[in-house]
């Protein structure tokens, strides 16, 4: 009888990491129905991160709030309560900006604000969590739909930016070419254990690698308005007390930056969720391990959590395998012991995700079949 731990990432805009963690563990009970198998779904700070805490943690309780979204409307939210540590007497609060922010959010291209999508509602459900009385703060900062360097979280928190001539400037990335002042004395402090940020990106605030340039695009950004949002983030960066080329600053489009001058730290995500769910003490006691996310390329070895997750069962001896939705030929997939494809398993990229549990469950059922 073996010990699985399956532990893979959200298959991005089709299926979140809990759901896929659940159906490749139907599929390998189906081939192997006397293992043991234990769900850990994982996330690197993005859309699941607060799906993943909740399913690995079973004291971890949901706070449900209403926050103005991305668009300006109200949207129903949650924060997650992780019970309390040594180092967090009063317990631990999960905030994910892709539940509050998100991209998501705004359903559809039509909908996308590159100029105007901001971040208040973020710094809304961190004030929820803060008032709860948490002693530390884990933030989730990954599928933004903005570009406001986190103006709209801080703002949310109690700072104010305004105009030359002592006006708040406008929500979102817009305001940014206007900003004259910053005042963040009314910020609260953070927790006694500090706040930490999850993030899967390392690209700084500004320039060609930075918030507007890099993921501008992928939010409706035009090549014009890339130029207008860069310039005003530096803008932005000469008014707060955090360094925009520390790495991450760029995260969420700049929300990374904005959290720094708030005095937070900066992680990789999938390491701190990693730490967080107790992976390496499941990884120890198992035999095998499954990971997975939903393309698994060139890039995927470097910070993402396939390669965290195979890391820590290489370190513990322990095989493990790669379910993705998707496996790219210049992918390294040396370092498993088995992998499936759900492309290759339903014939094409638009069966796969048309039914991604589906295949999923033939994924784990075959994975199952090739290491038993």
């Amino acid at each position: 009888m073996h010990t699985v731990v399956i532990a893979p990432d959200s298959f991005k805009g089709t299926i979140g990491a809990a759901d896929v963690a659940a159906a490749i563990g139907e599929g390998w009970h189906r081939a192997r129905p006397h293992d043991e198998i234990r769900l850990l779904p994982m996330a690197d700070g993005g859309e699941g991160t607060l799906e993943a805490f909740a399913t690995a943690v079973p004291q971890a309780r949901r706070m449900p709030i209403s926050v103005t979204g991305p668009a300006g409307d109200a949207v129903d939210a949650s924060w997650l309560l992780l019970p309390a540590t040594a180092d967090a007497p009063d317990g631990i609060g999960v905030v994910e900006l892709a539940g509050t922010s998100g991209i998501e959010l705004l359903g559809t291209p039509a909908r996308l604000r590159p100029l105007d999508a901001g971040t208040r509602g973020f710094g809304e459900a961190i004030a929820a969590a803060l008032a709860h009385g948490v002693s530390q703060l884990v933030l989730g900062i990954g599928s933004s739909a903005s570009t406001d360097g986190g103006t709209g979280m801080l703002t949310a928190l109690g700072a104010r930016f305004t105009d030359a001539a002592g006006q708040p400037i406008a929500e979102g990335g817009r305001g940014l070419a206007h900003i004259a002042t910053a005042d963040l004395s009314g910020l609260p402090p953070l927790p006694r254990g500090g706040a930490v940020v999850l993030s899967d990106v390392t690209n700084p605030l500004l320039g060609a690698w930075g918030a507007a340039a890099v993921f501008g695009p992928q939010k409706g950004t035009s090549p014009e308005q890339v130029l207008v949002l860069d310039a005003g983030l530096g803008r932005l960066a000469d008014l707060l007390p955090a360094d925009p080329a520390t790495p991450g600053a760029g995260a969420a489009g700049g929300a990374g930056f904005g959290l720094l001058a708030w005095g937070a730290t900066l992680v990789p995500g999938s390491v701190a969720v990693a730490d967080l769910v107790g992976l390496a003490g499941a990884v120890s006691g198992a035999s095998v391990v499954v990971t997975g996310e939903g393309s698994y390329d060139g890039q995927s070895a470097a910070g993402k959590v396939p390669a965290h997750v195979g890391a820590v069962a290489a370190a513990a001896e322990v095989a493990v395998a790669l379910v993705a939705g998707r496996i790219t030929g210049d992918a390294d997939v040396s370092r498993f012991a088995a992998t499936a494809s759900l492309t290759e398993l339903a014939g094409s990229a638009d069966a796969a995700m048309a039914d991604p549990a589906r295949w999923l469950v033939e994924a784990g059922a075959g994975i199952a079949a090739a290491l038993g």
